[in-house]
């Protein structure tokens, strides 16, 4: 039988990984994406990424999970239509060599003025057409944006109000 171990060589259980959802937040006019410069992280330090966290056990459901994540990061005053129908999922192995499953889900901007968290030191709204060419930022960031902008029809998409 197989062990896995994470680098620091102490045995990994095979089912444990973290749960991180992130919010892809675009303008009213679809035009742009919310990114937020990250701050004293381990794997992408001063880098741009979607605002999101890890799913916490006092989570009632990935929605609440994902309203906590982005009343911590972008305040409670920050509302979002959130389609939470949809994910755009992706595995990450971080440095340390724990194992990461990073659902992405589209939203769009309401009302309120972002109260940006210490996580992050500053956000961009970010044009979508000069996103390819934008940095410093997480790689996937245009596919995953492509991928969801493939929703059949954004303007008739169920939203929640978070």
């Amino acid at each position: 039988m197989y062990s896995i171990v994470n680098l620091d060589g102490t045995k990994m259980d095979k089912y444990v990984f973290q749960y991180c959802q992130k919010l892809v937040i675009l303008s009213k006019d679809l035009n742009s994406v919310l990114l937020c410069k990250r701050k004293g992280e381990a794997d992408y330090d001063s880098v741009y990424s979607f605002p999101g966290g890890k799913m916490e056990i006092t989570d009632g459901s990935i929605i609440t999970g994902l309203q906590r994540e982005k009343n911590e990061e972008l305040g409670e005053s920050f509302k979002i239509k959130l389609a939470s129908t949809y994910s755009y999922n992706v595995r990450f192995v971080k440095n340390d060599g724990s194992i990461m499953i990073l659902p992405h889900y589209l939203a769009i901007y309401g009302s309120g003025n972002i109260s940006l968290s210490d996580e992050y030191s500053e956000f961009q709204w970010v044009s979508l057409n000069s996103l390819n060419g934008f940095e410093p930022k997480i790689p996937n960031i245009p596919e995953v944006v492509q991928r969801l902008m493939g929703i059949k029809d954004l303007t008739t998409t169920d939203y929640e109000i978070i």
